[in-house]
Order: C-alpha cells, then sequence, then structure tokens
C-alpha cells in the first residue's frame, strides 16, 4: 500500500483528515472491535493525498476555486449550473497512473483476503464529515454491487465528482467550509449481501426524544437505502440497554412495519451504478442504469419481522459497545448477509441531533378542538403546526412552498434540505423515523408526519391543515386549522421538592418524551389504556378463542393474533412490551404499575368480552379491581398480567417496576391475591419486588394497619375514594356538582390514609385530578406529609410549583 491508497486495518478514528470520518471510523471498528465479536466488512480507502493528486494532475485546483467563488451564497440562484460545470470538470478529468494502480493493487489484495469476494461497495467520505456538529451524510454518492478492478477505479472517480453535487456545494457554504479544503475518500469495502435478507439503521439513543436508556432499531428487506432514504414503512424495535449489559431479554418493544418494497440488485443493469441518485448529482448525470431496484415485497414477507429476537439482541450489543468504545450516542448502519446469514455493522457515525445539547426547556403541546384525521403516520417532533398544505412533486418546485406552509411529498432526499428548511411541518407517503424526512425534521425543529401512505392522496394542495405529533408515537394530520396549547418548562428554574413529584400515565409511545421530565418517576401506570388500545381484545377471549360463539370476532382476533405462538403469547407480549416501554424510559426511577381496573360494562366492550362479561346495574361497585382477580370468571385473565409483570420484571431486568392493586375491599381479599401472585412467580420480596395497594374504599382506610402488614406502600385514589365516602357518583349530571375531593370529609379520609401509612413507615403517594386542577390540595397533601403526588403530564410543571410553595409555607 501507499500514501494513496490505506487497507481499513491501517487506519483510526485519527485519520479523518486523511480518510473521511466514514472510513476512518470503518477502519476504527475493525481495529478496535472486530477482537469483542462485532463483524465489520474489510476493505480500503483512497487518501485525500489520492485525491489532491487527481486535483494536481488535472490542473483543476484553481478552476474550480474560480467557479465556486461565484456561487451566489444568498439566494443560490445559480447552484445548479456551477454544480454542473464542476462536475463536468471532475467527470472529464483523468485518474493518474499512479492512483489507477494503487487502487487496482489494493483490490487485488482484497479479493485474495477475502473469500469468495464477488463485488463491493464504494462509498464516499469527505475529510469533515460525519463530526458531530456537522455531518455530511447523504450529500455524496455511494455505489453498489461493484465487480472488478477497473469498475472499481471508476466508482472512485464517481465519489471524487460526487463531491461537487449541488447539495454538497450548498451544504459546505451553509455550514462555513471552504469548499477546496474538503477533500474526498473513497471507501472499497466487502459486498453484504443483503438484498437477499435485511438492512437497517440502529440509534443509540431515541431519536426523538435523546433518551439514553434505550437504543433504537429498524429494518426493511433488501439493501438498506430504502430505510435510510425513507422509501418503506420498515420494521421498529426499542431495546432496554441495562438489559444487554445484564444479559436478559432486553427487546421492549416491536413494530410491524409495511415493508412493500425490496430494493436488489438490477442484474441487466451495469454493475457500478449508484444506489442513490438526485437532482444536481454526480450519479443522475451519468445517464446510465442503476444497478440497484426496488420490487415489491410479497405480502405474507411484509407480515414477517426483518430480524428475530436473537439478531436483535446481537445487534443492539454491538451498537452498545460501538457508543461506548466512541462514548457518545452513534448512527449505525447494519446489514445481514443473505447468503452466508450473518449480521455486519457497515457504518457508524456520531449522532448529530441530541449529542452534545443540554435540556434545559420542555415544550409540550395539547390539541385543545377536534378535527377530521385526513393521514396518520409516523410522528417526529412531539409538536404541533398548522399551515397550508403544499403538494410538491421536486425539489425543484420550491417556489411554490412559502415559509411556514406544509409540505406534503411522496418521499424526500438530501437535495429536499432547502424545501424542508421553510416547511413549518413535513408530510411524506413513505418513511420511517430513521429516513431522511424524520432526520431533517429534528435538525430543524420541525414537525413531520412519515410514512402515511396515502398523504399525497388524502390532503389536497392548498388545504388548511393540522399536523399533530403531540399525541404519542402516531403522528396526525388534520383536515383545518385546530387550536392548541403550548406548555413551557424551564428546567432550571425549577427548584427540588422533598415531596417527590411524579406522573400519571397510560400510553407508553410518550413514555420517552415524559422521562425527560425532572420527576421521581411513574407514580400510577394504567394498564387499561394498553389493553383497551394495543391489545384491544378480552384476555379470555384470547384464552378460550376456539370457543367464541361470534364468528366476525373470533376471526377479528385470529388476524391480530396470527404472528404469535398463541393468543396468549399474544396477550403477554403486548402488555409486557407496553409496561417494559415506559419502565426503560424512567429506569431507574420507580414505575408503579396498577394492574388492569376494567369494570365489567368496560371488559365487554373489549373484542369478545360481551360472552364473558357478567351485566350489572352498578359496575362501579361490582366486579372490579382485586375481586375479578380470584374470581374463578376472571383468573385466567389475570395470570396473563402476572405473567407480562413476571417477564418485564425478571427477564427483562426492569426491577424498577412495582405492582399495585386497586380496588381491594377487604384484608382477605389482599391476602388471596398476594397468594396468587407468588403462584405466578411475583413473590413479594424476591429480585426487589414490591406490591402497592391503591386506598379508594373506606375499608382500607378504616383498617390501613391491617393492611398495612400486606402491602409494602400504598397510593390513595381521590376519585373513588371521594365518591365512596360522600355516596356520589361522579357520573350522574344530577348531583356531580356535590362531588367535590376538598370536601372536609374527603380530606380527613385522605389524613388518615396518610397517617396510617406513617404509623407504619409505609409510603404513600396520591394519584387523582385534584392536585393537578387545584393548588389547595397539593398544600394540603404537603401538610399532611405525604410522600409522593402524582400529577397529569401537563400540569407537572404547575404541580412542582405548587409542592414548593406549599413546602416552603409548611
Amino acid at each position: 500500500m501507499s500514501e494513496l491508497v490505506l487497507p481499513f486495518n491501517q487506519i483510526t478514528n485519527t485519520d479523518t483528515s486523511v480518510v473521511g470520518g466514514k472510513n476512518a471510523s470503518l477502519g476504527e471498528m475493525i481495529q478496535k472491535l472486530t477482537s469483542k465479536g462485532i463483524h465489520v466488512p474489510d476493505g480500503f480507502a483512497t487518501t485525500a493525498t489520492a485525491y489532491r493528486a487527481f486535483l494536481g494532475h488535472n490542473n483543476l485546483e484553481q478552476p474550480l476555486a474560480d467557479l465556486l467563488n461565484t456561487l451566489d451564497t444568498d439566494s443560490f440562484s445559480n447552484l445548479h449550473e456551477i454544480g454542473k460545470q464542476a462536475r463536468k470538470m471532475v467527470r472529464e478529468a483523468n485518474m493518474p497512473n499512479d492512483v489507477v494502480d494503487a487502487i487496482k493493487e489494493a483490490y487485488e489484495q482484497l479479493k485474495a483476503s477475502e473469500v469468495n469476494l464477488t463485488a463491493v461497495a464504494v462509498r464516499s467520505s469527505a475529510t469533515a464529515e460525519d463530526l458531530p456538529e456537522a455531518s455530511f451524510a447523504g450529500q455524496h454518492d455511494s455505489f453498489l454491487n461493484v465487480q472488478g478492478a477497473e469498475e472499481v477505479m471508476r466508482a472512485c472517480q464517481k465519489c471524487f465528482i460526487s463531491l461537487f453535487n449541488d447539495r454538497a456545494i450548498k451544504y459546505r457554504a451553509d455550514n462555513g467550509f471552504e469548499h477546496m479544503k474538503v477533500a474526498l475518500s473513497a471507501g472499497v469495502q466487502r459486498m453484504v449481501r443483503s438484498d437477499k435478507a435485511s438492512a437497517g439503521v440502529i440509534f443509540t439513543i431515541a431519536p426523538d426524544s435523546g433518551l439514553n436508556t434505550v437504543l433504537f432499531m429498524t429494518g426493511s428487506w433488501g439493501l438498506g437505502e430504502n430505510v435510510v432514504q425513507g422509501a418503506v414503512n420498515a420494521d421498529e424495535f426499542y431495546v432496554f440497554k441495562d438489559a444487554i449489559r445484564q444479559q436478559k431479554k432486553a427487546i421492549v418493544s416491536k413494530k410491524l412495519g409495511t415493508k412493500e418494497m425490496t430494493m436488489v440488485y438490477a442484474t441487466d443493469a451495469p454493475a457500478n451504478q449508484n444506489e442513490k441518485t438526485g437532482e444536481g448529482s454526480a450519479a443522475a448525470e451519468a445517464g446510465e442504469n442503476l444497478n440497484t431496484t426496488n420490487i415489491s415485497t410479497p405480502k405474507d414477507k411484509q407480515e414477517q419481522w426483518v430480524l428475530n429476537d436473537n439478531e436483535i439482541t446481537t445487534l443492539a450489543a454491538w451498537a452498545l459497545q460501538i457508543e461506548e468504545h466512541y462514548t457518545k450516542p452513534m448512527d449505525i448502519e447494519w446489514a445481514k448477509d443473505g447468503e452466508s446469514g450473518e449480521l455486519f455493522i457497515v457504518q457508524a457515525r456520531p449522532e448529530t441531533v441530541h449529542s452534545g445539547k443540554s435540556i434545559t426547556c420542555l415544550k409540550s403541546y395539547h390539541l385543545t378542538s377536534e378535527g377530521q384525521v385526513i393521514a396518520r403516520g409516523n410522528g417526529v417532533g412531539g409538536k404541533i403546526a398548522a399551515g397550508k398544505a403544499r403538494l410538491l412533486h421536486s425539489p425543484k418546485e420550491i417556489d411554490k412552498l412559502q415559509q411556514g406552509d406544509v409540505l406534503v411529498t411522496g418521499i424526500t432526499n438530501p437535495d429536499w434540505d432547502p424545501v424542508l428548511k421553510k416547511a413549518s411541518a413535513i408530510v411524506t407517503d413513505s418513511g420511517g423515523r430513521t429516513s431522511h424526512a424524520a432526520i431533517v425534521a429534528r435538525e430543524v425543529g420541525a414537525v413531520a408526519v412519515v410514512g402515511t401512505g396515502n398523504g399525497t392522496q388524502s390532503i389536497k394542495d392548498g388545504q388548511e391543515v393540522t399536523v399533530s405529533c403531540a399525541e404519542g408515537e402516531e403522528g396526525k394530520v388534520y383536515e383545518g386549522i385546530l387550536a392548541w396549547e403550548e406548555h413551557n418548562m424551564e428546567l432550571d428554574k425549577l427548584g427540588q421538592t422533598k415531596t417527590q413529584a411524579m406522573l400519571i400515565l397510560g400510553d407508553p409511545e410518550q413514555a420517552f418524551f415524559y422521562a425527560m421530565y425532572p420527576v421521581a418517576g411513574v407514580g400510577l401506570m394504567r394498564l387499561e389504556f394498553v389493553i383497551n388500545n394495543s391489545i384491544k381484545a378480552h384476555p379470555l377471549a384470547l384464552i378460550h378463542l376456539q370457543d367464541l360463539e361470534d364468528h366476525e370476532t373470533k376471526a377479528q382476533l385470529e388476524q391480530l393474533t396470527k404472528n404469535y405462538e398463541s393468543p396468549s403469547a399474544y396477550f403477554v407480549e403486548k402488555l409486557s412490551q407496553a409496561v417494559a416501554t415506559t419502565a426503560a424510559a424512567f429506569f431507574p426511577r420507580d414505575v408503579i404499575v396498577r394492574m388492569s381496573d376494567f369494570k365489567s360494562n368496560e371488559y365487554a366492550n373489549l373484542l369478545g368480552g360481551q360472552q364473558f362479561e357478567p351485566h350489572e346495574e352498578n359496575p362501579m361497585l361490582g366486579f372490579r379491581g382485586a375481586s375479578r382477580y380470584y374470581h374463578e370468571k376472571y383468573m385466567e385473565g389475570f395470570k396473563l398480567e402476572c405473567q407480562a409483570m413476571r417477564v418485564v420484571r425478571d427477564e427483562m431486568g426492569l426491577t424498577n417496576v412495582k405492582l399495585m392493586i386497586p380496588f381491594c375491599r377487604t384484608t382477605e381479599e389482599a391476602a388471596r391475591i398476594k397468594e396468587l401472585m407468588a403462584e405466578q412467580g411475583l413473590t413479594q420480596g424476591e429480585n426487589g419486588l414490591e406490591l402497592y395497594m391503591m386506598v379508594e374504599v373506606p375499608s382500607n382506610v378504616i383498617l390501613l394497619d391491617q393492611f398495612a402488614e400486606i402491602f409494602d406502600g400504598f397510593s390513595i385514589g381521590s376519585n373513588d375514594l371521594t365518591q365512596l365516602t360522600l355516596g356520589i357518583d361522579r357520573d350522574s349530571s344530577t348531583i356531580s356538582e356535590l362531588f367535590n375531593e376538598r370536601d372536609p370529609a374527603a380530606e380527613k379520609m385522605i389524613a388518615m390514609a396518610i397517617a396510617g401509612a406513617k404509623r407504619n413507615n409505609k409510603k404513600i403517594g396520591l394519584c387523582g385530578q385534584a392536585p393537578s386542577d387545584f393548588p389547595e390540595v397539593t398544600k394540603f397533601l404537603v401538610e399532611q406529609g405525604i410522600d409522593s403526588i402524582s400529577f397529569n403530564p401537563d400540569a407537572i410543571a404547575q404541580g412542582i410549583q405548587n409542592i414548593l410553595k406549599a413546602e416552603r409555607q409548611t
């Protein structure tokens, strides 16, 4: 080898000025991480010296500099013409013989060292690329399935040409890089046959919130470019980092993507073509056929995961090692070889959106009016925006988009960047959370709904719309301009409370965002939301699926559960992953999970529920809470809940989960529930398991000393306790004005409960609406010495301020 070409095994991260960030990272991983079992395809890189030798041999440096000095850096009106001229100059130049010889020699040596090497990938790596403060990712061209030394050499020159893509020129101008001080290194790497398997992306933090307790992985069938560009709705996985370290079950969330297209080799096309082209790119002007093509993914394959659980865990473990090696969040590309079945890491760069940023202010959004949903997809940004929709088919139509409009298009690539920066919101037909549109939206602080499937059909050009990504992972596009509220939480201005401030949560999809709040954990996680919205089925209907009398319901449940080992396994996996998502987000802070508390009429509304639920005149006081759990009419369902919680705590290692029993009327019931849970592997005290009880029946307060002998802690459910203390149904419109959690009788019951817990050295909190609505209730609770108060997320900032004020006055 020479100073013109370096093998990856002679490159480290200190060589970014020589081979660019992308190639330096590949060399670093091959040298430092392959010994730890991480697979990285071998190869070599041309150097900055080779690139400058190319310019010098053809006397290009001054002409290119002169040309680029004429760039209109205000409006970029002449960008396309300058880029076209620059690319023509580089394309018509000749590669120096010594550079040609060095590339060919390195290629032959790679062939000799790699068994059955038939093709390579040739990727561009700029010498200022992939720095945390400036990522050139996507600005230059890459070439796949390149075969033979001659084609490798030509692909390297095309990489040089792509340094002058329109988008790359503008990127350098926007970020203050001097054009002629940036060099281009071509990385030549053994080709992973992911066209016959799958590929995707890993972020070692949650991409939207920046939360670092989990990593996020996407994948689709075929070559990875479909995932990177957002051409498909990929499978998505969240993995809990601490479980990887403990070698426990680590996957906390799985979402099956539609994966409509599969990118494969076009076997009848030239072998050296670009896998990604766009307006003003070197490859687009080559005028040759692509060597890749998208084919429709068969329906049965769309419904399969692209990776099994072992493969997900292996890649996650590698990603965690890479993050720990680089000591920063990373953006990683992976590929699976369909011929050997091996997994590979093919690229790793620093994550650029959240890295190095400290959070001092959290802003939350909440719609205050309702509207018709006209498109749904993956929500990015956690915000709400509104404006006129503009349907664009190409970045050339940028003049149609006014500042603040909502951009609606099929798919984006880096050529769209100037367009995206003008939009208040972005809506695409295709794409996932790691697609180009999603990444740019995060970088520019826009809101995006990607992967709608039909946004360009359901949204009309010029139509006023509201784009909301503030309702969980699903983003929605509403017809018309809706009203919303914005709440700022200045973290550096919030003080530290003695009384713990905690959250009330139901939707796991919002856990990653809310975990950034300055709270002690989750004081109440409701399983009903998960069962109702995610599982959708009555647990007994799943257990006794074959005995269902309603054939239509039976068919619906069979469709829901077809990708699972059994209908019961479907319930356990969905419930355990929902709880694990929340617990992983807040880890190691407490997450108190309340076991299901549907009333019989609410259970009956679940799929298949009518067959298993009694009709009750007053479900509020009927078959609910603890009484269901040991009853023969529901015990099988409660056992499934217990199985899910055992998976979360024991198999995933999320021991920050505490379990809470609702509506427990008697101490006899409490003892029976405790025994039943132990039979299901949830023994109090084992693996640190704590059992809590909701205090919501007057008998709980009267006999709190006896209940304290059974439970580790308590949470006051002020809504039910007030109802039962005053004998009022708060849903009754006739007497609803009498319902008052500040009534002296209700307050006395709460005070008695707190005193009882203190008397027995047990923790006690309160979960209810009142502290979110009334500061005087917060003051009363603090005066009584309560340990924690759980607030709705939209009231947490005010709640903390109320606690601090009350503590100062107490």
